[in-house]
């Protein structure tokens, strides 16, 4: 058998860019979506058409994944001295202002400052998209055209379900609550959008076809990357009509990849010593960090659900005994104070992912 040393090296156009690795990045990157959309088949059909989901299911996507994801933007800010030094200003400067913003938004009127976010939540997950792509697309040299159609499919791959929600009769499902989407029922609008999707996705097969013709390469991340977004965004929104399969289908695909990014990016490098590591870089550290994601994100839903929704009495006993608040003062500044971490991520996200951060 060769040895190691003397095989040679695959060129660098060839390589396969995985981010961390083919195990690590199918699992919990590129996998998701995929493990989402078989969870969905195996449901009882009437979650993929109602608005019907069952509590623990809740709990575990919203609670566990999709509140949890946003607390983990913690260990690339707050809790990186050389991030948090670096970005001193920002990570005051975005929760005040996202605060003060958000209780005028909700002093106006309580749906302009849902749908304020829910469109905030909306270009974070997309642009999450886009950024994965860019990550798995930094080793090939490619025409401008090529780049381009990438873009174009990863962005119409989010943005197709997306527009065809706002051109459709209500749905059994919301982003945050009823009507935080500006919706017009268009059919007309809808079939025409779906024929420009369709002839996208066959000029990106011909040029992906061609390219392994050319090159013999096929850039195996990027590709499971862009057909588990497509997948995942039209089976959820535009296929199925189910909050189970929607929720399902949007969390996971969504909050599991960013988890992994967090703890892949927060690594230290092999030769750093255990006393210079952050506490959850550190052996069982992951055990810790999960635990304190959860936790967070249980102490957050409770207070929401005791103070504000009164929904999910069966999985916040103990919350229940906070008075709920009904006064529209009260709530202008409380509702913006409950949603501030989810605002400060969303906003926090667009600077600590670029290249130079």
């Amino acid at each position: 058998m060769k040895s190691a040393l003397l095989t040679p090296k695959a060129p660098a156009a060839s390589r396969q860019p995985w981010i961390r690795s083919a195990a690590f990045d199918g699992l919990w990157i590129l996998g998701p979506p995929f493990l989402a959309l078989l969870a969905v088949v195996l449901v009882p059909p009437v979650f993929r058409t109602s608005a019907q989901m069952p509590v623990w299911a809740w709990v575990i996507l919203v609670v566990f994944i999709d509140v949890a994801h946003v607390y983990s933007t913690l260990f690339r800010t707050y809790f990186d001295p050389v991030r948090r030094r670096r970005f001193r200003t920002l990570l005051w400067l975005v929760p005040l202002t996202c605060y003060a913003t958000g209780v005028a938004l909700h002093w106006v009127a309580g749906l302009w400052f849902w749908r304020v976010l829910a469109y905030a939540a909306v270009f974070h997950f997309v642009r999450q998209q886009y950024g994965f792509l860019r990550l798995y697309s930094r080793h090939e040299t490619t025409s401008l055209f090529s780049r381009r159609l990438d873009t174009v499919l990863v962005y119409a791959a989010t943005l197709y379900p997306l527009l065809w929600w706002h051109l459709s009769p209500p749905r059994n499902f919301n982003w945050f609550v009823t009507s935080d989407f500006v919706q017009y029922d268009w059919p007309a609008a809808r079939g025409l959008l779906t024929a420009l999707y369709v002839a996208l996705l066959v000029a990106y097969l011909v040029k992906e076809i061609r390219r392994w013709h050319h090159t013999r390469q096929f850039n195996r991340p990027r590709n499971l990357l862009l057909l588990g977004t497509a997948a995942s965004w039209y089976v959820g929104i535009v296929l199925f009509n189910g909050d189970l399969a929607f929720t399902l289908l949007n969390v996971v695909a969504h909050g599991i990849p960013y988890l992994a990014l967090i703890w892949a990016t927060s690594q230290p490098a092999s030769h750093t010593p255990a006393r210079a590591q952050s506490w959850w870089q550190r052996r069982y550290g992951i055990a810790l960090a999960l635990g304190l994601l959860f936790g967070l994100a249980y102490l957050e839903e409770g207070i929401w659900d005791g103070l504000v929704w009164r929904e999910h009495a069966g999985a916040f006993g103990l919350f229940q005994q906070l008075p709920p608040v009904s006064d529209s003062l009260a709530l202008s500044l409380l509702v913006p104070l409950l949603a501030l971490p989810q605002a400060t991520h969303y906003v926090l996200d667009g600077f600590i992912w670029r290249r130079n951060s």
